[in-house]
């Protein structure tokens, strides 16, 4: 009996591995459930920091036309929280001094003017949303948007400035001289948190964003960087003529800040797999040795997954919520995906929502 069992252990190790396959089936684990489902609209978005320098803000009302009808209870974007820039500036080990600084603004300016360190604001903010009023004073919002400065959410600020009066946006009640500088620069900044995600927040009565972005899932090491980015280049530049038609197409509708098609453009499955595969499918072709196209998909896949994780803790306090995630379009894929096996959770067809 023994020297069978080796004779079969022996032709499993022929074989190859074999894959395992899931074992439980959870896509019909809410068939039946009593509550509300949730309702959650993926934006893949551009990246507003690279129009061209002819772009106006005031060309993206018809796309925040169609979200506002859509009736978003909260509104998620692409940046990291405060809760993360303070994990990851405390850990210079881990992760690159420069690259914490590319990502999360100084909190020390907000700090000298509230007296707040970032935990301490993030629990403030907490307390204060707890008991906001239906009508807060400008004061209240003033000092809010201080406190949300100090917690390093820089988009919860600028909803609370966006909702003061011109002629209430000054110093006071917690903004100093600097403090309401950076938020006058916030107002033509472009960015999408800020032009989409804050104005669309304004428009809706939402008193903040959730910041989903999170740079600790990807933070891969890599031997040579200069190496490694040639290897990626290099895949990138097999790009079929139909993704580079695409993108020509997504140029000139920017160009001419045509941004309700660019963006009904971009959410379609075809953009997308066009787009998804230039990028990420030519880099698991990488013929590298040391498999840089591999590391690379690794990262992005680990960061979607905490972004991802971070999009279901928002909303994890409201049954049935209506969730607008605005996020780079070559996140989108990800997120409809990962979020499609959520329970209780509806992904909404973004082309039905921009016709």
């Amino acid at each position: 009996m023994r020297k069978l069992f080796a004779i079969a252990g022996l032709s499993l190790g022929l074989i190859g591995p074999v894959i395992a396959q899931p074992q439980v089936d959870l896509s019909t684990l809410d068939t039946g459930m009593t509550g509300p489902r949730a309702q959650v609209l993926v934006l893949g978005s551009v990246h507003l920091s690279g129009m061209p320098k002819s772009f106006k803000p005031e060309s993206l009302e018809p796309v925040l036309d169609r979200l506002a009808a859509f009736k978003p209870e909260l509104i998620t974007i692409e940046a990291l929280s405060g809760e993360t820039c303070d994990l990851v500036a405390r850990h210079p080990a881990v992760y690159a001094p420069e690259d914490v600084d590319r990502f999360c603004r100084d909190p020390a300016p907000a700090r000298a003017a509230t007296g707040l360190d970032v935990p301490a604001a993030i629990a403030e903010v907490r307390k204060t949303l707890k008991t906001w009023p239906a009508q807060p004073t400008p004061a209240q919002r003033r000092r809010l948007a201080a406190t949300f400065l100090a917690a390093n959410e820089s988009g919860s600020a600028f909803v609370q400035w966006l909702y003061l009066p011109k002629s209430e946006r000054h110093v006071g009640d917690g903004l100093d001289a600097a403090l309401v500088t950076q938020l006058q620069k916030f107002e033509t900044r472009n960015d999408e948190s800020f032009q989409i995600g804050a104005r669309l927040a304004v428009r809706l009565g939402l008193q903040r964003l959730y910041a989903v972005d999170d740079h600790t899932g990807d933070n891969v090491t890599i031997d040579d960087g200069e190496r490694y980015g040639k290897a990626i280049q290099k895949a990138w530049d097999t790009a079929s003529a139909a993704a580079l038609a695409s993108r020509k197409q997504q140029d000139t509708l920017s160009e001419q800040s045509q941004m309700l098609a660019l963006y009904r453009l971009i959410n379609t499955p075809q953009a997308q797999r066009l787009a998804i595969d230039a990028d990420f499918g030519a880099a698991m072709r990488d013929t590298s040795p040391q498999h840089y196209g591999q590391l690379y998909v690794a990262g992005w896949e680990g960061r979607n997954l905490r972004m991802v994780a971070n999009i279901r803790a928002a909303f994890g306090d409201y049954p049935g919520a209506r969730v607008l995630s605005i996020v780079g379009a070559s996140h989108k894929p990800w997120f409809d995906n990962l979020l499609g096996q959520m329970q209780g959770v509806d992904v909404i067809d973004a082309e039905k929502i921009l016709k």
